[in-house]
């Protein structure tokens, strides 16, 4: 891979990791930020999604995995995640949604920015309490086709399971002094004041 392409306009990049338990409102901020600081959205998801569209060996590679009902290995991911930045050299910086979720991806994406001559300048994570997340999604369910919003049991469940995942992820970035908890209740342009409060001291 080369990397002559990244030296200068690459390292004044600014990479964020946007973190909010399911109901935090994060899908809409993540949607104003974008816009705001004009930022590319990488989410995992959609980058399987679309290797997979288009029929790249790590897609078809993630694709046998998930067909047998087995995790797509943080190699590959980091893999396309690593294509992503390829393809938009000229980005103002990256958001990053729903990865990394283990200490060993925060790791290994930490590894890969620097090859790329930039890093993660901050994760910002949004705080909101279990009951008011239950609400949020119980009453997202009357409306959306989303099962898991129906089912409180499975809600709860949903919101343990990030708070497992993001307190490994946080620790990590801690070292770094790199992470920022905010209250992620209110309206969405108090949150959005928040989080805009934060990145622009650090730009």
């Amino acid at each position: 891979m080369s990397l002559h392409n990244y030296n200068g306009y690459q390292s004044n990049m600014f990479n964020l990791i946007l973190f909010g338990p399911p109901g935090s409102g994060k899908g809409t901020q993540s949607e104003k930020l974008i816009v705001k600081y004009g930022l590319k959205h990488l989410s995992t998801g959609d980058l399987l999604r679309s290797e997979i569209a288009q029929q790249t060996a790590l897609g078809m590679e993630a694709k046998k995995l998930m067909d047998k009902g087995q995790l797509v290995p943080d190699e590959v991911v980091i893999g396309m995640i690593s294509s992503a930045l390829d393809a938009n050299p000229l980005a103002r910086g990256f958001l990053f949604d729903g990865f990394p979720r283990t200490a060993a991806q925060a790791e290994a994406l930490d590894k890969l920015l620097d090859l790329k001559n930039t890093s993660i300048n901050v994760m910002l994570a949004l705080e909101v309490s279990e009951e008011e997340l239950v609400r949020r999604l119980l009453k997202r369910g009357e409306t959306s086709d989303r099962s898991d919003d129906t089912n409180e049991n499975v809600i709860r469940e949903r919101i343990a399971v990030y708070h497992s995942k993001t307190a490994a992820v946080a620790d990590y970035y801690k070292t770094f002094d790199k992470v920022m908890m905010l209250k992620g209740e209110g309206t969405v342009d108090e949150i959005f004041a928040r989080l805009c409060n934060e990145i622009n001291t650090r730009l």
